[in-house]
């Protein structure tokens, strides 16, 4: 073997050795790319798929009639209280951002909300009512054990004349409920749960007055879904989309935010009135009992991170829009 022939064969070998090279480089990225793109996608199908089912459950009373509420909740509104989970008055109620949403904190501490996104409030029932077999003013015989509820959860007791929204007091995980007595927090200012309640009350009555109600036989219960979908601080500093919702600690009532999905780093919503031709934003809306769609744009970015040829790595952003229908106020 000559110099040359073997010059030659280095120069050969070096060749091979670079194709093989660049050809892992770029499937390497390939793949990189490919992951990111899954993440994303994966992330803003879990995200929409949970908020969709609290925007689909807005207003909902399982009776049609969520306009005639009986509210008894010592922190409603109505009744001198300012917890935003007791008003249901405000079944949806969007906040633009640099707006103050009274749900959650904004800040740099974990779970605080990133002022510089939007939020939205989501009031309704959960999936899964119970159906009533008889009845007096202040207590219900269900068809069937109420075996996934707690003392202290809030109900929403509806037939076809009116819905109430208390607090159940005794009988969870049996089919005898009763609200006479309820838990400590907030508790219920009347066993009454005739419609309307009449808050603030006329002088010379008591707080939330109302007349006794009998519910009829197959009236439904259901236990409050109540949600504020905002965009926080994670752990990690980064942002996620967090769910701010009720937990029940021993018959009392309180709020918790729970990290959805990380990496979600802003959320712009723009909402349809009935009747109106366009979406607009929160500061736009006239009347919150009138939207009837929400139209949400998540950007979501990848936790693997792409090789960029002369720069640092750096994730993949994506915005993803979707459109959800209220269907309880969609005719």
């Amino acid at each position: 073997m000559t110099l040359v022939e073997l010059m030659v064969a280095l120069l050969l070998g070096l060749v091979v050795t670079g194709v093989a090279i660049s050809v892992f480089l770029a499937s390497r990225g390939s793949f990189k790319t490919n992951m990111a793109v899954g993440e994303v996608q994966d992330a803003s199908r879990i995200a929409f798929e949970l908020l969709t089912r609290d925007a689909r459950q807005a207003g909902l009373t399982g009776c049609g009639n969520g306009s005639s509420m009986a509210n008894v909740l010592k922190n409603g509104t109505g009744n001198g209280g300012n917890d935003w989970w007791a008003d249901w008055g405000n079944a949806v109620h969007g906040y633009e951002a640099n707006a103050d949403d009274p749900a959650v904190t904004e800040g740099t501490a974990t779970a605080n909300r990133d002022a510089t996104t939007d939020s939205v409030q989501l009031i309704g029932i959960e999936e899964g009512g119970l159906s009533v077999k008889s009845a007096t003013t202040s207590s219900l015989t269900l068809w069937s054990a109420a075996s996934n509820w707690a003392n202290g959860d809030a109900l929403v007791i509806c037939d076809p004349d009116h819905a109430a929204l208390v607090q159940l007091g005794s009988g969870s995980g049996t089919t005898s409920l009763s609200w006479v007595t309820s838990g400590s927090n907030p508790g219920n200012c009347t066993a009454n749960l005739g419609f309307p309640t009449v808050p603030p009350a006329p002088p010379g009555t008591t707080a939330c007055s109302a007349d006794p109600y009998t519910y009829r036989a197959n009236a439904m219960v259901s236990r409050l879904n109540a949600a504020d979908w905002y965009v926080g601080v994670n752990p990690l500093g980064g942002r996620s989309l967090y769910r701010r919702t009720l937990t029940n600690s021993g018959g009392s009532l309180s709020e918790t935010s729970q990290e959805i999905v990380r990496n979600v780093t802003d959320m712009q919503i723009l909402y349809h009135e009935n009747g109106e031709a366009s979406y607009g934003d929160a500061s736009t809306v006239a009347d919150w009992n009138a939207v009837d769609a929400m139209q949400i744009a998540l950007t979501l970015q990848s936790a693997t991170r792409q090789s960029v040829a002369g720069a640092n790595a750096t994730p993949l952003t994506r915005t993803v829009t979707t459109v959800i229908a209220l269907r309880n106020r969609v005719s």
